[in-house]
């Protein structure tokens, strides 16, 4: 296979919808470092002639740089040593993949540039080339269930709202002391939500109307109103809700760091408890982006041999996807109380490339007096991207043309449906009270 882009290679196969492959992590050779390096050169010598991907992230940029940089300004010239460069400023995106690439699968060249990065994230982790720190940010749950704690949430709260804390934070931790850290509470969303039983679910448009909610980290730790706007505008439309007995994290961020043996662990406690909702009757939502894509993508490709989890697969929705399904079989109610006015909407990553459209945009302009501007850039928080003080800088850059973009709208909101992202955009404007998520505006605009 050539690792060059001359126009003389077959080139059918990017005219198709782009495809995946499932990945091989259980095949010795997917670790092996010479495998790995010889993969990463071809890549990225193929990114190096194309350059399309310039302006997404600051893996393409750092990897540019390294070759312009270099004595003769090819990639033969950059040392293999600082290939890792590369690989530790991919955050798993998944854009260059969906919108930008032109040599993936199923053209001949096989990019998948994610995947890929991926790879090489996963090898280093299981060489234990791993900071403490990254462990410790991507242990939702342990993270989540300690700061919880009644007392110690207040204690932890209170130490993310001081300087010299969040100062003794970054030195230990080495998580930036700009960056937003959201609150901790003990209110979980699936210990504290109670369904409206007097609902009796319509099946319509591949929809059954009838959802478990699976209320994600975000939910359940830091924010709970997240999950319950979400399940009062479902009950407001007539679908009946729940929330699961018990949940773990969806695995994303354990993705991002390559540890795939934690992956594996949460799938066997979550995907059971999903797919036997699933046979119960029910679709499954969630109200994070992310965790909506590690169900419909990634775990998919991880353990395709799987059957429960491909039946989770099937019946995972994005929320706005569902409420738009149920709209086109007129069972979503237009009485809105409250036009919105100018609407400033970011579309975050793990959104864009499940490929639905923008549903969420759709679904907000259903309020008469409403407009919405969308804006489909990285928001550049990205996981734990964005907390780590060797790459807050960066993020707040990725980030800096969405902040204009909202700032010069002059929106009297702005959303986005991933909250993350919303805070750090929030934290680059004035007026961060207009930040609100989509379901908190639908409910507004619904007067519930």
């Amino acid at each position: 296979m050539t690792t060059n882009n001359d126009d003389s290679e077959p080139r059918e196969g990017n005219l198709v919808a782009p495809t995946r492959h499932p990945i091989p992590w259980r095949d010795p050779g997917f670790f092996d470092t010479a495998a790995i390096e010889a993969e990463l050169h071809r890549v990225f010598e193929i990114c190096h002639g194309c350059r399309r991907c310039f302006n997404l992230c600051q893996a393409f940029p750092t990897l540019f740089d390294l070759i312009d940089n270099s004595a003769g300004m090819e990639l033969a010239d950059v040392a293999v040593a600082d290939y890792g460069k590369v690989v530790e400023q991919c955050y798993l995106c998944d854009l260059c993949y969906m919108t930008k690439c032109p040599y993936v699968p199923p053209h001949p060249w096989n990019v998948d540039f994610p995947h890929l990065m991926l790879r090489a994230k996963a090898a280093n982790f299981r060489a234990g080339k791993v900071r403490r720190r990254d462990r410790l940010l991507t242990g939702t749950d342990m993270v989540g269930r300690l700061a919880g704690i009644p007392v110690v949430a207040e204690i932890v709260n209170t130490l993310n709202r001081t300087a010299p804390a969040r100062k003794i934070l970054e030195g230990v931790l080495g998580v930036d002391h700009r960056a937003i850290v959201p609150p901790y509470h003990h209110k979980w969303f699936r210990k504290t939500f109670v369904p409206d039983e007097a609902i009796a679910p319509v099946a319509a448009a591949g929809t059954r109307g009838q959802v478990v909610v699976f209320g994600t980290c975000y939910s359940n730790y830091n924010d709970a109103s997240l999950a319950r706007d979400l399940a009062a505008v479902f009950e407001h439309n007539q679908i009946r809700v729940r929330a699961l007995d018990d949940e773990r994290c969806c695995g994303m961020p354990k993705l991002e760091l390559g540890d795939f043996d934690s992956i594996q662990r949460l799938k066997e406690f979550n995907i059971p408890r999903l797919a036997e909702a699933v046979d119960a009757g029910y679709d499954i939502v969630a109200p994070v982006p992310s965790c909506v894509l590690m169900f419909k993508q990634e775990l998919p490709l991880l353990f395709p041999e799987d059957t429960a989890v491909a039946k989770v697969k099937a019946a995972i929705f994005d929320p706005f996807e569902y409420l738009m399904l149920r709209h086109k079989a007129g069972l979503l109610k237009t009485a809105f109380a409250t036009p919105l006015g100018k609407i400033s909407y970011h579309v975050p990553c793990h959104q864009r490339v499940q490929n639905i459209g923008l549903k969420t945009r759709d679904v907000l302009m259903l309020v008469p007096g409403t407009t919405v501007d969308v804006i489909e850039r990285c928001a550049g928080h990205d996981g734990t991207y964005g907390v780590k003080s060797e790459h807050y800088e960066d993020a707040v850059k990725i980030g800096r043309p969405v902040v204009r973009r909202i700032a010069d709208a002059d929106p009297a909101y702005f959303t986005s449906d991933c909250p993350i992202a919303g805070h750090h955009l929030a934290s680059g404007l004035d007026g961060k009270d207009r930040l609100l998520t989509p379901f908190a505006l639908l409910r507004r605009a619904y007067g519930i």
